[in-house]
């Protein structure tokens, strides 16, 4: 039994909130814990805070759980935080971070962490993130912070950058998501595998991969089949809205990336070439109406008073490093985001790195990879040259460096492009961003 508090900041998230606490009333190792709910919707918090409270009712579970608003009130003490922020109406300003920039002749296939989109989804999220790492700096300087939000990269750098002595990592699902994949493709299951995997965050690659039991190189069976096995996948809502372009890096650059094209490609200026931009779009209305309707239907078990009945573990890596750090637990997680510090040897050491890392009291220790293959390390210093300028736009307040970080990125074509994407959203979005006009 621990002492531990647990504090989720964005919990009026029904999908964020309930599936966290649902990981953590599964760990034993956590029980006599308080979990604490924070959200600025407060008709939100209290139906996350009901469903979670029957759960630990109903399982008759050791865990404390309490709710607040103010976020200064729930730091205090907190030894774990867990964020999983956006800024509201999030789908509204995901729409204007693609439609604008497309009107402007721009072939970003997405937007949400790459080309234009991706920056102006930086310059909203990034600053209130910054002012909850103040926050603990100053009431729970010695707690972990664990971050979900996107851009999770440029978020994490910033984070680095301002306040260096904060201890946190930053987690993403594409790698569990994508596994199954590689499992289908070489047709043995994934506890058969051994597998290396990183780079950045939705821009990452598997570097090695084994088979466990006659203990050879899988990457020539991945590279004979994994192309037209890629290629055959049909477009869904778990799928993202296919795989041509990742068949495309595993022909010519021979390593797998693990995440969709629509992420992959946001880096990738030629990326539209091979990526099905409306069916990208499709995903996204259809994932709008997905968490519509599970938000709908665990409102409706809310409030018949099974609220237990949708607090539900997922796959999400969160309390397992939580559990691994106070339990001292020496555990192995495939796939977290951490400062670079050697990981990776021939890009920049500031950058933040996806890797395979091991977890135990003194907290989250990334595993060496050595040297990226060299044409893609090409990418992730392109890549990295933009979030520096990302970063520094934001804590300058520099309408200069987001235009410089703009006309760096390889999905603009032409100065005209960019400075007129950039006047027209930072018009559109002037109340979400804190950026000098002048």
């Amino acid at each position: 039994m621990t002492n531990q508090k647990i504090v989720l900041i964005g919990a009026g998230s029904l999908q964020f909130g309930l599936s966290s606490v649902g990981n953590i009333l599964e760990s034993e190792g956590l029980f006599g814990s308080t979990i604490y709910l924070h959200d600025i919707n407060e008709t939100a918090l209290n139906l996350t805070f009901q469903a979670c409270n029957a759960a630990i009712q109903h399982h008759k579970l050791d865990f404390n759980l309490e709710m607040s608003t103010d976020r200064k009130e729930v730091l205090k003490g907190a030894t774990f935080i867990i964020n999983s922020i956006e800024i509201p109406p999030r789908f509204k300003l995901m729409d204007i971070d693609f439609r604008v920039p497309q009107y402007y002749g721009c072939k970003q296939i997405l937007g949400e962490n790459g080309g234009p989109g991706g920056l102006f989804h930086s310059l909203r999220v990034i600053p209130p993130i910054l002012d909850i790492c103040e926050d603990i700096q100053k009431i729970c300087p010695n707690a972990f912070f664990i971050n979900f939000s996107n851009p999770m990269t440029r978020i994490c750098l910033a984070i680095h950058r301002k306040y260096p002595n904060l201890k946190f990592a930053g987690l993403c699902h594409e790698y569990i998501h994508f596994s199954p994949i590689i499992s289908q493709i070489l047709d043995t299951p994934l506890s058969n595998l051994d597998i290396k995997a990183g780079g950045f965050n939705h821009f990452g690659v598997i570097l090695d991969i084994k088979y466990k039991d006659i203990s050879i190189d899988a990457y020539p069976d991945i590279r004979k089949h994994g192309p037209e096995f890629l290629r055959s996948i049909k477009n869904g809502p778990a799928l993202d809205s296919g795989f041509d372009l990742i068949a495309y890096i595993l022909e010519t650059y021979r390593y797998l990336p693990y995440t969709p094209d629509s992420h992959y490609g946001e880096y990738l200026g030629w990326a539209w070439e091979k990526a099905n931009i409306h069916a990208i779009r499709q995903f996204i209305v259809d994932y709008e109406n997905y968490l519509h309707d599970q938000y709908l239907r665990a409102k409706k078990y809310i409030k018949k008073g099974k609220g237990w009945k949708v607090v539900k573990s997922d796959e999400e890596s969160a309390v397992p490093i939580i559990d691994g750090i106070v339990n001292d637990r020496n555990l192995r997680e495939p796939s977290v985001n951490v400062p670079n510090d050697g990981i990776i040897t021939n890009i920049t050491q500031d950058a933040i790195i996806e890797c395979p890392v091991m977890i135990n009291k003194d907290g989250v220790h990334g595993i060496k990879l050595g040297d990226y293959p060299e044409g893609l390390a090409a990418f992730l210093r392109t890549q990295y040259s933009i979030q520096d300028l990302v970063v520094e736009a934001i804590l300058k307040k520099s309408k200069d460096l987001a235009l410089q970080a703009l006309l760096a990125d390889p999905v603009i074509e032409t100065t005209w492009q960019a400075k007129k994407i950039l006047d027209e959203m930072l018009r559109l979005q002037r109340d979400y961003i804190q950026i000098e006009l002048e």
